[in-house]
């Protein structure tokens, strides 16, 4: 079982040994301050269903390519805890839900979205 754990990753596994400062997003209110933050600093998204190995593969990956930390803010969603927020960041956006997701916020507005194997850090940094 551990060479699943060091292939997918643990389940319960959290973000806190991440090299990327992610926020945590919990609540609906939350996407009124993001909306006004992205007009000073764009904001990422990453949504990521802590049951599914495949978000599991792209939330390291990204984390392990992401270099922008100055650039632009990083929100985390956790998806089976928060599917509420999703649904609504899926109306404000006007971004069809996927899992995992990565969307990029600038001036109040969704500029960027990718999902599964299309999520790489390096692909932000046209946009920002």
């Amino acid at each position: 079982m551990s060479l699943f754990k060091n292939l997918f990753g643990d389940s319960n596994e959290t973000t806190n040994s991440s090299k990327v400062a992610w926020r945590p997003l919990t609540n609906v209110g939350q996407l009124n301050e993001i909306i006004n933050e992205s007009t000073e600093t764009p904001v990422v998204i990453f949504k990521h269903s802590t049951r599914c190995s495949v978000s599991r593969m792209a939330l390291r990956q990204f984390e392990n390519e992401f270099d922008l930390q100055s650039k632009v803010t990083p929100y985390f969603l956790d998806l089976l805890e928060h599917r509420d927020v999703s649904n609504e960041i899926a109306e404000v956006f006007q971004v069809m839900h996927q899992s995992p997701q990565l969307i990029l916020i600038k001036n109040g507005v969704a500029i960027h979205n990718a999902s599964h194997s299309d999520i790489a850090a390096e692909d932000l940094e046209q946009y920002v």
